[in-house]
């Protein structure tokens, strides 16, 4: 088989296969907790064509609560979330930029993740 036709076998055969055991053998949709788990997106930036880029990022569910106080906020609130610990940032070169674009795009990789609050260092956090 030429190139594309083994690509196209193995994509195949990836998307019958349930999602947790393309993960590990942990059941996702019970696991809670927070673990570097492998990921792919796209990397684009405005006057470049967008790369494939495969990465390890943080995954999981984190204990949340909140209960009601009687002073003002009125809620004792413990919210963390599953991000990162340790990170180490990789850069890889755009294809079809422009002349005057920097084709160079910088991401972080998860090397170890935790539970915590969350930190517009390295995740954006929002806000309701």
């Amino acid at each position: 088989m030429d190139s594309y036709a083994n690509l196209l076998f193995y994509l195949i055969i990836v998307a019958a296969q349930p999602p947790f055991l393309l993960v590990s053998s942990i059941q996702l949709h019970t696991f809670t907790g927070c673990a570097v788990r492998e990921f792919t997106f796209i990397a684009k930036k405005p006057g470049c064509r967008g790369l494939r880029v495969k990465t390890d990022a943080c995954w999981g569910r984190c204990e949340t609560w909140e209960k009601p106080v009687l002073d003002p906020p009125y809620i004792e609130a413990h919210h963390r979330l599953c991000t990162y610990n340790k990170t180490r940032y990789v850069s890889v070169k755009l294809p079809g930029c422009r002349a005057h674009v920097n084709p160079i795009f910088t991401f972080p990789v998860a090397i170890s993740c935790e539970c915590s609050m969350c930190s517009t260092e390295n995740t954006e956090c929002e806000t309701f």
